[in-house]
């Protein structure tokens, strides 16, 4: 019994100072002259024996029992899965900021009257195997490395009738701004960009024609500023606004996956611009008071001019009524 014991503590006396070695010794013998002791109990004897010697020897590499003893890293192994009910809602957005593995699965109703489809899973023209399937459910596995694997992935369900369901694999939308943002000549505006997700780098652009103009490495900082309140939140600042600063401004934000950008449209209006309404409104005031007064002018007039002939009409009858007496 004792020479099979020093065959088993051999390797460790070799590498360790001799306490350790006796006390790994000691638990060897416990495990041999107890017999009721249970496997579980035996491993757990060899897991405090190893720890015990890591504490007191720090040796050059990773011991080999320790290196059994680390859990699997499950950075490799984590799947996300999503799933369509056929029929019921036929599209479905999924938002990938990282390189990851996904699921999609295409699931028939239990009550659907399709029998039998036949199914194909398709990436514009290109087909694809699946990966799994059972009887009502037909499953793809993709592996996301880059903004090439990203799209539409499209499951289609042939028998009496055709159906069909597509997943969007997409980077993270930005937030931005629908309405053009409006100010005036000598004030400040404020685009802001934001999203849920933590992107590796903000770049701002100006729309030159055709061409998006970095904004940091091309226009003056004083003037446009840059501010990053968070990592998922970024500013841009233009003061002393002109005419000239008058177009469409783009936010990037790179994600692992590929970059996503946002669109805001800047317009910049003169002082005098928010008196135009007043100054029309005043204007046709005007228009109709001149109106007015010139017909009431008209009206006079006209009103003095038939007096004065019906005075001169009576003044000719009375004339000629005096001048018939006469005769």
């Amino acid at each position: 019994m004792g020479s099979a014991v020093s065959a088993i503590t051999c390797p460790v006396a070799s590498a360790h100072s001799p306490s350790l070695r006796e006390g790994f010794i000691s638990s060897q013998v416990q495990l041999w002259e107890d017999p009721a002791m249970t496997m579980q109990d035996s491993n757990q004897t060899q897991v405090n024996s190893v720890t015990k010697m890591q504490a007191g020897h720090d040796s050059s590499g990773p011991d080999a029992a320790t290196q059994q003893l680390k859990p699997a890293s499950k950075q490799n192994t984590d799947i996300s899965e999503y799933e369509i009910v056929i029929p019921g809602v036929s599209e479905k957005n999924i938002t990938l900021a990282n390189p990851t593995k996904v699921e999609l699965t295409c699931k028939l109703d239990e009550n659907s009257n399709l029998k039998n489809p036949q199914v194909t899973w398709k990436r514009g023209s290109e087909t694809i195997s699946h990966t799994t399937k059972t009887q009502n459910s037909w499953t793809i596995e993709l592996t996301i490395s880059g903004s090439r694997e990203l799209g539409s992935y499209t499951c289609i369900l042939k028998a009496e009738k055709e159906v069909s369901a597509t997943f969007h694999l997409h980077v993270p939308n930005i937030d931005g701004r629908e309405k053009p943002i409006i100010s005036y000549e000598g004030d400040r505006a404020v685009m802001v960009c934001k999203t849920e997700y933590n992107p590796k780098a903000w770049t701002w652009y100006m729309t030159n024609g055709t061409e998006l103009v970095p904004i940091d490495k091309v226009f003056p900082m004083d003037k446009f500023q840059i501010k990053i309140p968070s990592v998922s939140l970024n500013r841009l600042e233009i003061v002393k606004l002109t005419k000239e600063d008058c177009g469409v401004y783009w936010c990037e934000a790179v994600f692992e996956l590929g970059p996503s950008k946002s669109r805001f449209e800047l317009r910049v209006l003169s002082i005098t611009a928010p008196l135009k309404p007043f100054i029309a409104v005043v204007a046709e005031v005007a228009i109709l008071v001149t109106t007015i007064v010139l017909y009431e002018v008209y009206s006079k007039s006209k009103a003095k001019g038939g007096e004065k002939e019906f005075d001169q009409i009576e003044e000719l009858k009375s004339e000629d009524s005096i001048t018939g007496r006469r005769k």
